[in-house]
């Protein structure tokens, strides 16, 4: 029963992984997966069910959805060690952004701060 002032949950396309994270650009939506955890936390989700009536594995990434088709156009697939990812942001208007690693001595070299809003500096 619709109510006035309630939106319906409307699925636009099946992403093989657990979500965490979504950001919305233009006419297009990135969702960012993650595979299943093999605690009790996550276990019996209906992604399970979903997941084995496809034949496909859970898997960690991203994926560009588009809104007006429910398509997938693009995908990134993380492999390894990663198997989640807990955020996904957009950029708009950045160029070539790299990931830094917290190990090592290059974000200290790499990381710059723009002006805050006054255009000063940051202290």
């Amino acid at each position: 029963m619709d109510q006035p002032g309630v939106r319906q949950i409307e699925p636009v396309c099946f992403c093989p992984g657990y979500l965490r994270g979504l950001a919305f650009i233009g006419d297009f939506a990135i969702a960012g997966l993650s595979t299943l955890r093999e605690t009790k936390t996550f276990l019996g989700l209906a992604l399970e069910d979903q997941l084995k009536s496809r034949d496909a594995e859970a898997r960690c990434g991203m994926q560009v959805i588009d809104l007006k088709t429910g398509d997938i156009v693009h995908w990134l697939r993380i492999e390894g060690i990663v198997e989640e990812l807990y955020d996904i942001v957009t950029l708009p208007g950045v160029r070539r952004p790299m990931a830094l690693g917290l190990k090592t001595d290059e974000i200290q070299h790499t990381l710059n701060l723009g002006p805050g809003a006054d255009g000063k500096p940051f202290a």
